[in-house]
This record gives structure tokens, C-alpha cells and sequence, in this order.
């Protein structure tokens, strides 16, 4: 059951096409999922609907959800949604299916109950946490722009290392350090050098970053250790989307990188956005994945399929410093770039993580790698968009950036966005930079 612009649901703010509350983009064709707490209750799921969260845990407690098979409805009353990721995507879907009969304007089965005033709470007064306990996290380098244009600024005359459009070149990021948006992170301390041929010092991190890249939530039952999966079935083994932040030292990166790539750069934080956006609900937002251009390698047989694609996700990310929001001045938005931006598919990015064999488990998370577009104003980090620092962005309180200052607060949102669609909202992913402890 797809819903589209035409169906409409009996909660507020819960238009599907659309609207101008705080609501807008969660209508019934959304129906992301995450974890929350707060109003007195513990951890536990819900799904965002308008301007409201409907507890899972009450719906499931109170009997609304009869209809799911026995083994959803006790995932669903879990605390993270792992148990629910292993069920695989019929038991996703038919939840989704359930959720939108129950929510839709339609159908008196939720909405007339007497559960319905309890299991539904305002959107804005609780606290979301982290969907799934992520298990592991890789983080993939995919969008050409973005690799074309850092490689640029280190050699110029080979901006592509020889295997890039050979192969998703990841690398393993840490679990333990992901977190959900609205978590401040700390400046981290770590090596650099401040000349090519100078000694390394341990200092603060100067040159701080974010990177704007969107996240796939793994799902299904866990491969076994030697067993790959086919980017044809690793199309079912993604769960959904986040938005995500993978903050970076690039002054800890310069000195640390070679010969096994980032580690104190990018180990100290990665932010998410708290709901996941379903498979389910992006698959009218597909757009095939391109054809390789001339002269450019055809992928290996293993990265290929015929039914491969890309989201039609649009993002932007916004700055706010600590100067603007004294003086009650919006956040800036400083560049804005799309899902099919990316040369390789998130379906390709899993099959080449298991090519080798390596088990996939439910709630493990994937990272895009920077999305940027052509545009100078879709450069999806500060590294591209300053170029290094050699070209300042002013903010509207006059200061400029180079990278990120203490008290700046970055912004990441996207919506999946389609002629005829409603606009799907993933919310947003915000982080706080504070000093160095």
C-alpha cells in the first residue's frame, strides 16, 4: 500500500502534500522510524506522523497492532529497532502497510480507540535517540565531484587515484562514536604538523569540519561470514536513510593519513539524523544510476545490475554561529547538493563491502562520503567550499569561515523531492561545536 499526494491522514499536520507546519514532509508516504524517550517514558520506538510520534510501545501494548505477526509486534515494543532490522522487508513492509491503514483518514480503528490520545505526543517535547545500536560503521568515498575536487588540491595532474572508478573506495569508520543529531561535538586534540618538514605537536584541531553525506541503516538477516551479497540483494538489505555528519580534523588527517588512510580525523564523532527514512517509502524516488561515460570503466560484473539506482534526495547545509544567534539572525545555508550526485549506488557500496565475505548485520551503518555536486555552491564540506582555506565564506554577521569556529552549530537537512510526489522530510542533523576539553 504506496500512499501518494491524494491520501490524507487524520492527524495533524499530517498532510501528504505537504504544508507550512513544522509537520510538513511526514505525511502518510513518510512514515520514518525511530527511537525516542521522554513525557515519563523510557526508551522505546515510534513513528513520526505530522507533528506527532506515535509510541509504538502503546500501540503494540494496547492491542492496535493485532493484525502484525506475533514476532513484529514484540520487536516493535523493543527499546532500538535491531530485532525489527533482522525481520527483513516483508515484515517492513507489511508494517508500513499497517501503519498507513491505521493512520490514514480513512480508517476509525486508531483513531477512535482510546489508546489514541496517549500513543500520539507532540513531536517537540521529547528526546530522540539512536534509531539502532550500530554495530559497525564504514564510510564510502562515492561522489566524483568530491573526489575529483580534494584530489585536485594534492595533485593536481591526478586528482583520481588509479582505482577509483574501478571500485566504492571505503574505509572503517567507529561505531562507538556515532550519535544522534543535537549531540555537541568536543574540538578534538590530536597530531599535526604546522610546516611540511616541521616536527609533529600535539594541539587542538584548527582546521575542523563537517561532511555532508547520507547514511544507509542495514537490515535483514546477517550473511554469513564468506557468503556476498549481490548489489540486486543488497537493495533488500537496506532498511532506509539517514541524513549524516562525518566530522573531520583535516589538519589531523594531512599528517596522519598515509599509508592506511584517516583515523583520529574522523574517529572522534559522527552525528545522524534520528529517523530513518524507509526503503519502502524512497522507492518512488529512484533514479536509475547512469550510464558510465565515454572512456570511463564498466564496472566489474559483481557491481552490476540492471535495476541499480540513486535517491532523488535534495540536501543542504546551513551555519549558524554563536555571533548570529545572539542577534537573532537565521542560519546561512552554504551549499546545497543531491542523492544523484553519487557515482557509485549505495547497492554497489554493500555488495563490494561483502565481495570478500564479510558479515552485514542488522543495524550496521553505511556512509555515502561527501556529496558534492558540480556547482561551487554544492561542495559538500569546508575543505571544497574555502578551497583549503584560500577562499573565506562570510556569514552574516561578517565573520569569516575558513573552518569551523567554537559555537558554531551545523545544520544538514534533506527531502526526497519528485514532480507529481509528496515531499518526504528526513528531518534534520545538527551539531554544536564546543572547545576543546
Amino acid at each position: 500500500m504506496r500512499m501518494t499526494a491524494s491520501g490524507g491522514s487524520w492527524v495533524v499536520g499530517a498532510s501528504s502534500s505537504g504544508g507550512e507546519g513544522r509537520g510538513e514532509g511526514f505525511g502518510l508516504a513518510n512514515l520514518p522510524m525511530g527511537a525516542w524517550s521522554g513525557e515519563g517514558r523510557g526508551a522505546r520506538l515510534g513513528v513520526r506522523i505530522g507533528d506527532s510520534i506515535l509510541d509504538l510501545h502503546r500501540c503494540v501494548e494496547s492491542g492496535v497492532l493485532a493484525r502484525l505477526d506475533g514476532r513484529i509486534q514484540d520487536a516493535l515494543a523493543k527499546s532500538v529497532l535491531n530485532d525489527f532490522l533482522g525481520l527483513g522487508q516483508g515484515a517492513w513492509s507489511a508494517t508500513r502497510s499497517e501503519l498507513q491503514r491505521l493512520l490514514s483518514a480513512s480508517c476509525g480503528d486508531l483513531r477512535d480507540a482510546p489508546v489514541a490520545k496517549d500513543a500520539l505526543l507532540p513531536a517537540w517535547g521529547i528526546t530522540m535517540r539512536l534509531p539502532c545500536e550500530i554495530g559497525d560503521y564504514t564510510d564510502f568515498y562515492a561522489s566524483i565531484h568530491h573526489a575529483t575536487n580534494v584530489g585536485s588540491m594534492f595533485r593536481p595532474t591526478n586528482p583520481l587515484m588509479p582505482n577509483w572508478k574501478h571500485l566504492p573506495v571505503g574505509y572503517h569508520g567507529r561505531a562507538s562514536t556515532v550519535v544522534a543529531s543535537g549531540a555537541a561535538v568536543r574540538r578534538p586534540m590530536g597530531q599535526t604538523v604546522q610546516a611540511d618538514d616541521g616536527p609533529p605537536s600535539l594541539t587542538a584541531c584548527r582546521l575542523l569540519d563537517y561532511e555532508l553525506e547520507l547514511g544507509a541503516i542495514v537490515g535483514g538477516q546477517a550473511n554469513d561470514i564468506g557468503q556476498r551479497v549481490s548489489v540486486a540483494e543488497a537493495a533488500g538489505r537496506i532498511f532506509g536513510h539517514v541524513l549524516l555528519n562525518d566530522w573531520s580534523a583535516r589538519d589531523l588527517q594531512k599528517w596522519e593519513y598515509q599509508p592506511l588512510g584517516p583515523f583520529t580525523a574522523k574517529n572522534f564523532m559522527t552525528s545522524i539524523s534520528p529517523w530513518i527514512v524507509t526503503a519502502d517509502a524512497l522507492a518512488p524516488y529512484r533514479v536509475p544510476v547512469p550510464p558510465r561515460g565515454d572512456g570511463d570503466p564498466q564496472p566489474l560484473d559483481y557491481l552490476r545490475w540492471d535495476g541499480d539506482f540513486l535517491l532523488d534526495v535534495r540536501f543542504e547545509v546551513a551555519i549558524s554561529s554563536a555571533s548570529m544567534r545572539e542577534r537573532g539572525m537565521p542560519e546561512m545555508v552554504v551549499s546545497r547538493s543531491r542523492g544523484t550526485d553519487l557515482w557509485w549506488s549505495m547497492n554497489q557500496m554493500l555488495a563490494h563491502h561483502t565481495v570478500s565475505g564479510c558479515r552485514m548485520r542488522p543495524g550496521d551503518l553505511i556512509g555515502s562520503g561527501t556529496i558534492s555536486g558540480a556547482g561551487e555552491d554544492e561542495r559538500g564540506c569546508l575543505l571544497e567550499l574555502t578551497w583549503r582555506g584560500t577562499k573565506p565564506i562570510t556569514l552574516p554577521d561578517g565573520t569569516e569561515r575558513k573552518f569551523l569556529q567554537d559555537g558554531d552549530e551545523v545544520i544538514v537537512r534533506g527531502s526526497a523531492v519528485r514532480d507529481g510526489l509528496p515531499r518526504l522530510s528526513f528531518g534534520e542533523c545538527r551539531g554544536f561545536v564546543l572547545p576543546v576539553a
